[in-house]
């Protein structure tokens, strides 16, 4: 009996330390299973293939545009470098209008944990706003979160630019949306990227007024 106890405080120990370690995961690292350890959606989402579709389309998103920005010290202001990511951004998601995404903020970890969580949001609001003013749905940014300085890039205390960011990511499909009444999400996934292809005609139109 004492042995049968033992190994069952071990499994216990073991799965409460696998959830801690997922709950402090970078934002980005993990993908929205529709509810907080569901696993019932989970295994729904693997099933239906729409789970491995998103985690394709959070891949691609991150090689394709940078995911984060950063900004100055204790400010939720976007300068010209952020505001040039947001619109490579915006270009890409207006491609994909099935996808839903997320932008989380986040800080250094100078200041109050409260003052830092506030600071996020605004980030986050920050980023939404300007994704919203180049014509993407607030409906399709399905959530903005605050992890303020909880989820540090680089573990410091001081101020670290690259800690001072918000995070925009991949998080599941539009319900319903006609494009995916089929269930065929591999389809988005792999869908030509237009921007690139674009970019390729203009080259080719450039060359050959070279030549």
């Amino acid at each position: 009996m004492l042995k049968s106890t033992s190994t069952f405080a071990i499994i216990a120990v073991a799965a409460l330390s696998a959830c801690t370690a997922d709950f402090y995961r970078e934002a980005g690292q993990s993908v929205d299973e529709g509810g907080f350890g569901n696993p019932t959606m989970t295994n729904t989402l693997i099933a239906n293939g729409e789970l491995a579709a998103v985690e394709g389309l959070n891949r691609r998103f991150e090689d394709e545009v940078p995911e984060s920005i950063n900004f100055g010290f204790n400010s939720a202001s976007l300068d010209a470098a952020s505001r040039a990511i947001l619109t490579r951004q915006a270009n890409w998601i207006r491609q994909f209008p099935e996808v839903r995404f997320r932008v989380y903020g986040h800080t250094d970890a100078v200041g109050s944990a409260s003052y830092n969580r506030n600071l996020g949001q605004r980030r986050a609001n920050a980023a939404v706003a300007f994704l919203t003013s180049q014509g993407i749905s607030r409906s399709r940014l399905e959530a903005v979160a605050s992890f303020g300085e909880t989820r540090l890039a680089v573990q410091t205390e001081g101020r670290e630019r690259r800690n001072r960011r918000t995070v925009t990511e991949v998080t599941g499909f539009v319900a319903g949306h006609p494009g995916l009444l089929d269930g065929k999400y591999a389809r988005v996934v792999y869908r030509t990227h237009l921007e690139s292809a674009e970019r390729n005609v203009f080259d080719e139109v450039t060359a050959g007024v070279a030549n």
